[in-house]
């Protein structure tokens, strides 16, 4: 705050914890390694809408960027999604930690109300029993209508979208969470790479529940 933002003394600030709860003060004084800020209110936010993605674990830094992404474009929660065609399956204790270390610091940086939540790992399989009534459960296929189409069509705030890996869901995948209700949504049409396509599906959603919220 001080060497940084250059803030002096009696500048305001707003701080956000992982609650979602933020604080407004003014800072009292500088410390060696820390700063004295004296809390004047705090305010809950709440969302408006819940926004889940669950995406295939991918190699490298490509996965990082979708997590940052994600958080800075207003996810809720993020699943990391073990699929048939996915190259990673265990990411490992230290990758999941810097991945909610990342979506922390993307809450931070985007002024994000709350911070993702990063869950462990799960498999395909899993999401069919995961399915809250009055939750719309997406899967983004090539060639499939709309995505923000269908969103407006349902009309609700609580979503889950489901991106797949390199190479895309398999049939047997595709086929068992079309039986359990979700629907398939498109993302234009170009072919997209995994993390492209998460960052993609998450903007359209994002401003369409927003679009509703403002009555456009």
């Amino acid at each position: 705050m001080r060497d940084v933002m250059r803030l002096r003394v009696g500048a305001p600030v707003a701080m956000l914890d992982e609650q979602g709860v933020e604080y407004h003060g003014r800072i009292r004084r500088f410390e060696a390694g820390h700063v004295l800020v004296e809390i004047q209110n705090r305010v809950y936010h709440r969302r408006a809408f819940s926004l889940i993605l669950a995406a295939a674990i991918i190699r490298g830094p490509r996965m990082d960027l979708m997590v940052e992404k994600a958080a800075e474009l207003g996810a809720s929660e993020f699943w990391p999604l073990i699929c048939a065609r996915s190259r990673t399956h265990n990411p490992g204790i230290e990758r999941l930690a810097r991945w909610r270390r990342l979506a922390i610091a993307a809450a931070k940086q985007s002024l994000a109300p709350r911070p993702m939540e990063v869950a462990a790992p799960r498999n395909f399989a899993e999401l069919a029993t995961v399915q809250p009534p009055g939750r719309l459960a997406i899967i983004c296929r090539p060639g499939a209508p709309p995505l923000a189409r269908i969103i407006r069509e349902v009309n609700t705030r609580d979503l889950l979208i489901v991106c797949g890996p390199e190479g895309d869901f398999d049939p047997a995948e595709t086929a068992s969470a079309e039986r359990v209700g979700f629907h398939p949504a498109g993302l234009g049409p170009n072919r997209l790479r995994s993390e492209t396509a998460a960052i993609a599906a998450l903007s359209i959603a994002a401003a369409t529940l927003e679009e509703i919220d403002l009555g456009a």
